[in-house]
């Protein structure tokens, strides 16, 4: 099995990654319940992660670019493409682990409107990736450098991007229930502090919200094999209890990394949110690239703005969220 290029960018390049094979994942969607099966397939220099919907007709399969410009929908998951047709949502576990683990250039096709659930994080994937192989590709990694402090408010949450040579995180969420409370993760997103300190936590959320859910058609596909449930009394129903000490900020510190992956490279700076949500990671990213005083694309040697796609507003829809989720913004 390859070497994952991990590297600083400072006084050298690192090259791009891909998978050595394909995996295959076999699930359920979060909405439907239904069946779902993926494929994540090795693919070219260049070429970014791209989904396409293998269960529409051929005349209309259409690649989905995997970023901030593909965003339609972020109300308690990430929707890429059109809503009315083309589209895919609940992308940000699979997201986390492909740019956590250093795997620039993927094709993934999926058979219905959402990506598996799995266990509810991104530790199947992350197995996967590893299992087939990451190989190295003979073109430099691009990053987006941060030049400047972006700031986004919203009520009471708030996210900003600082300057740095790392990609860092700092994440705080504040719930009002006593078995969360207020809780912080910060680190260095590496491949190893993604699979031993992320990678697991799972998504959670209150059993009180479950049964409106359901009654919309929502989220028929979670259940206590996906989801951390936390009951009226303010404990956690799984019978498994917690995999982590605080896995609820950790699993918010991995939505926030695939949100952010939407950035279509590595972001090189500080990432740091307040009871933050899969909105407000796609505002700040989007303010972050509204301005090219922002930031620069990088290949630690040399820098090009031109390697980027041209800056442009997202427009942000709201959608019916999943079962549990305790993620409103």
């Amino acid at each position: 099995m390859a070497t994952v290029n991990t590297g600083k960018v400072a006084g050298k390049k690192t090259l791009q990654n891909t998978l050595a094979g394909r995996v295959e994942f076999k699930g359920v969607g979060v909405h439907s319940g239904k069946p779902v099966s993926m494929t994540v397939s090795p693919a070219d220099p260049g070429h970014g992660i791209t989904f396409v919907r293998s269960d529409l007709p051929v005349d209309q399969q259409r690649d989905i670019q995997a970023d901030i410009y593909s965003v339609a929908a972020t109300d308690l998951c990430t929707v890429l493409g059109d809503p009315s047709s083309n589209h895919v949502k609940t992308v940000e576990h699979l997201m986390a682990a492909l740019i956590a683990m250093g795997i620039d250039n993927a094709q993934i096709e999926v058979d219905r409107a959402e990506i598996p659930v799995m266990d509810g994080s991104s530790e199947v994937f992350v197995d996967a990736f590893e299992n087939v192989g990451i190989i190295a590709q003979a073109r430099a990694r691009r990053y987006l450098r941060v030049l400047r402090e972006v700031r986004v408010d919203m009520g009471a949450s708030y996210a900003v991007f600082t300057p740095g040579d790392a990609t860092l995180y700092d994440i705080e969420i504040d719930f009002e229930t006593p078995l969360i409370g207020r809780q912080s993760w910060s680190g260095e997103l590496t491949p190893q502090t993604f699979k031993t300190e992320l990678s697991r936590a799972r998504t959670f959320g209150f059993m009180r919200d479950v049964e409106k859910y359901w009654a919309a058609g929502f989220a028929l596909g979670s259940s206590l094999e996906n989801s951390v449930v936390i009951a009226d009394d303010h404990t956690v129903i799984n019978p498994e209890g917690l995999r982590y000490e605080q896995e609820f900020v950790r699993h918010k510190a991995l939505d926030a990394v695939g949100d952010l992956a939407l950035a279509g490279a590595p972001f090189l700076g500080t990432y740091k949110s307040y009871r933050g949500g899969h909105r407000l990671n796609a505002l700040a990213l989007e303010k972050l690239l509204s301005d090219e005083a922002n930031y620069e694309w990088t290949y630690g040697e040399t820098v090009s703005r031109e390697a980027g796609r041209p800056a442009g507003r997202v427009e942000l829809v709201a959608v019916s969220a999943a079962a549990y989720s305790a993620d409103k913004s």
